[in-house]
């Protein structure tokens, strides 16, 4: 049952027509094509890709590329990246002084945990002589 199916779907994509272009005062036929639904498929499909391949190359190597968002010039995409490590640390350094500032606030407010200020230091023993 498939196989039919299938047999007859090729056979009428191979059927051929003919398109007559006619003058419509005098009836001439003007152009006589001969096709088939294949050979408009195959057509139409590589006008399409003809047109996708020539508006992608006309994008990229032409100016019009710098009209498309994200996409720049070398020098604004590494201005970019010396902004961002500059935001990257002044947003670390104000975070470094908030630590900072809430700290000074706690030991000012009475609210500071009671934790040392230094690591204990584990000194050697000395032996100490008696003569």
């Amino acid at each position: 049952m498939a196989n039919l199916e299938i047999n007859n779907t090729l056979k009428r994509l191979r059927n051929s027509y003919r398109l007559v272009v006619m003058n419509d005062d005098t009836y001439e036929e003007v152009v006589t094509f001969r096709l088939s639904r294949l050979s408009v498929y195959i057509g139409l499909s590589t006008v399409f890709v003809l047109l996708v391949g020539l508006t992608i190359a006309l994008i990229a190597f032409s100016p019009l590329k710098y009209y498309i968002p994200g996409y720049g010039t070398r020098e604004s995409r590494t201005a970019l990246q010396v902004l961002k490590i500059r935001t990257d640390s002044l947003e670390q350094a104000i975070r470094y002084k908030e630590q900072y500032l809430d700290g000074v606030k706690k030991v000012l407010s009475g609210n500071a945990p009671s934790q040392l200020d230094t690591i204990p230091a584990a000194l050697p023993k000395t032996e100490t002589s008696n003569d």
